[in-house]
């Protein structure tokens, strides 16, 4: 979200606490009406220690979602190879997805109305612990229905997030005097997207190690198998030993019965430890649908979807969900597993995850200098590179480089979409904050369900020219609100 500027009436997210000047290269996004939280939300009395309450509490938010993650990020990476039979694992994510879809649509701003943010996010994190629970015994009787309660749970989970940490944003901006409120809220995010993306390291570390207790000399024949060849009915080397699961009963223990403690963790601070937003005026906020009942939050949900700047980004919103889904489910199965083993994907990911972690909390203050566009643009340029290498490349598990570089580099990318699309609904919805994020999670939602349906469908190749046309139409779609906010600018400093 961001302030505007006395000067033009434009909202600029280029301010920095202390500074007056835009900086080149960063487009104004009209705002029309009262700036959200800021104004509406009643003047709160606050002690002198409140500034690091409310950055406790961006922390612990950020420490909850690393123990939950660290669980449910990992085990969802490893379904197309631990769970590969009919292709039990890749369903599952996608009957997962499929349902965030519906509660991004039903759920998120009747849970968070009725029951708050903070009780939102305990009851979703417990939600999330069923689907690892139900990997010590992996069926369609126990996958399928932990993926749905996943599903209805995931969407209010990010919803309530992004709202707490936006809120939270605004107040702080407020005590502390800041200059504009995106700045510190893109900080905000940045903090949470280092912890989150951090926990791929913890939960691959712990992958890593206990699947090496299966790990199995065996090689496939890369050449036709392997990479831009794999597709769904590649049979590995080791079928015999992949049949039922692709881990020993003892080994799935153990995996399923950390990462089950890892997600119960992250219910605990959260119910024990964080504040709940009504300290920060809650039930106060005047958003789109906060003070919405009943059916008028569902109408609120929908009728966001018929924005303009909502469609255009479209495209890219789903490119994000494609991205992850295709690294999780066709770069583990079809590059790693096939040509190097199953227990090296413990290791490409904390490859991935470092890089992601890093570029998460980097790009925020470098957005202050390059500009959105630059970033956006960077990303784009990057994921597309590494589309053309797995078109080209043969994975050679004697030359083992290649995997971390094209896992890094996909990180890399990753981060700039996570935390700059998630940044960029807050400023071109500062009003809908539940409706914009529901739809941000649905439309990613979607992203993921194409993706994990085609990972038992087609093969790599197809899949990697569809991300290709997937990534082009988004950055069109980018660019298009980029000029129309350009020429906005221009018009109202005439």
């Amino acid at each position: 979200m961001s302030f505007k500027d006395k000067s033009t009436g434009q909202i600029n997210p280029a301010f920095v606490p202390g500074e007056d000047e835009e900086k080149p290269g960063v487009q104004s996004l009209e705002k029309v009406g009262p700036a959200p939280e800021a104004s509406s939300t009643p003047n709160m009395t606050y002690g002198p220690n409140e500034s690091r309450r409310m950055l406790k509490n961006v922390f612990l938010t950020s420490f909850a979602f690393t123990f939950l993650f660290t669980a449910f990020q990992s085990m969802a990476s490893l379904q197309s190879s631990i769970n590969s039979d009919a292709g039990l694992g890749t369903y599952s994510l996608s009957v997962l997805y499929g349902s965030i879809v519906v509660s991004s649509m039903f759920l998120p701003t009747y849970l968070i109305r009725k029951f708050t943010v903070k009780w939102t996010l305990v009851f979703a994190v417990l939600g999330y612990s069923t689907y690892i629970a139900a990997q010590f015994e992996p069926s369609y009787a126990t996958l399928i229905p932990g993926a749905v309660i996943v599903g209805f749970c995931a969407a209010p989970l990010w919803s309530s997030k992004c709202t707490y940490l936006t809120h939270v944003g605004h107040q702080y901006t407020k005590l502390t005097g800041a200059s504009n409120a995106e700045v510190i809220i893109v900080r905000f995010f940045g903090v949470f997207f280092l912890f989150f993306q951090s926990s791929s390291i913890w939960g691959n570390l712990i992958s890593s190690a206990v699947l090496s207790q299966d790990a199995r000399e065996c090689r496939n024949n890369i050449s036709t198998t392997c990479g831009v060849n794999f597709c769904p009915d590649t049979e590995f080397c080791d079928k015999d030993f992949n049949s039922t699961s692709g881990v020993t009963p003892s080994t799935r223990y153990t995996l399923s019965g950390i990462y089950l403690a890892c997600s119960l963790t992250a219910a605990v601070l959260l119910a024990v430890f964080l504040d709940p937003l009504t300290r920060y005026g809650e039930k106060e906020r005047n958003g789109s649908s906060s003070q919405l009942e009943g059916k008028e939050l569902l109408i609120a949900t929908f009728r966001h979807m018929r924005k303009p700047y909502q469609i255009l980004i479209i495209p890219l919103t789903i490119w994000s969900g494609m991205e992850q889904g295709f690294f999780g489910a066709e770069y583990t199965a079809g590059f790693v597993n096939c040509a190097w083993g199953i227990e090296k994907i413990g290791y490409v990911l904390i490859c991935y995850g470092v890089v992601d972690a890093i570029g998460s909390i980097s790009f925020g203050p470098i957005i202050r200098y390059t500009g959105r566009i630059t970033i956006f643009v960077f990303g784009a340029i990057v994921n597309i590179a590494m589309i053309i290498v797995m078109l080209t490349w043969t994975p050679d598990p004697d030359n083992p480089i290649m995997f971390f570089v094209v896992a890094g580099c996909w990180g890399l990318g990753d981060a700039i979409w996570q935390t700059q699309i998630n940044a960029f609904y807050g400023v071109l919805f500062p009003q809908d904050e539940e409706p914009s994020f529901s739809n941000y999670r649905l439309w990613e939602s979607l992203g993921f369900i194409i993706a994990y349906v085609f990972s038992n469908i087609l093969c790599v190749k197809i899949k990697l020219y569809i991300l290709l046309a997937v990534i082009i139409v988004g950055m069109l779609g980018y660019f298009v609100i980029e000029i129309l906010e350009r020429k906005k600018s221009k018009k109202s400093s005439q």
